[in-house]
Formats: structure tokens, sequence, C-alpha cells
């Protein structure tokens, strides 16, 4: 997957990796080999009360401010070969709804 996809400055890497207990994402340049922002489940407050789907809508909204912070508008997305479906799927709705361009 990741011979198909690789992020630029002006348009990183938006990769996902999904546990079982949570779901976290980067931004990443694979120019410079660098993370640009990231976003984790952990992060998240720890009075939030939801399923796993509401989790990653969060993470992709936060990863979303994050990418706004760091001056980035456009990414492309790396769903990591799990399925585009559930909590994959969330995030990315979530980053969307946050403003982040795929």
């Amino acid at each position: 997957m990741r011979g198909k996809v690789s992020g630029t400055a002006e348009r990183p890497r938006l990769a996902v990796f999904r546990s079982n207990r949570g779901i976290f994402a980067q931004l990443i340049d694979d120019g410079t080999g660098k993370t640009l922002a990231g976003a984790g489940w952990t992060h998240l407050p720890k009075n939030f009360k939801g399923d796993k789907q509401a989790q990653a809508r969060e993470v992709g909204k936060a990863v979303a401010a994050a990418a706004k912070k760091a001056g980035v508008e456009a990414v492309v997305f790396d769903r990591g070969g799990y399925l585009y479906h559930g909590r994959v799927r969330a995030l990315a709705e979530g980053a969307r709804e946050g403003g982040l361009v795929f």
C-alpha cells in the first residue's frame, strides 16, 4: 500500500493505525521522513463517552485541528491496509468535518 501512496510537504500522508483498543492518525511528509502532526485516542478527554466509531471520529477531528495548526490543508489518505469501513471510515469523515481535503 505505501508503495502506491506517498506524501509530500504540500500534501502529506494521513496514516491510520488501528488497534483493538483505539485508533491513531499521523500526518507524514515522506520526502523528509518527518511526522508533521498526529492524534490518537489516548489524547481524548478522560470523560469521553462513545463507542469506537465515535472515538475514531473525534480523533479525525483532532488530527484535522493539528493539521490546521501545522499549516496543512490537503492530505493523501493512507488507510494502512485496513478496509475503508467502520472506524477507518469514521476517522476519515471526522477529518473531513474538521476541514481536511482528501
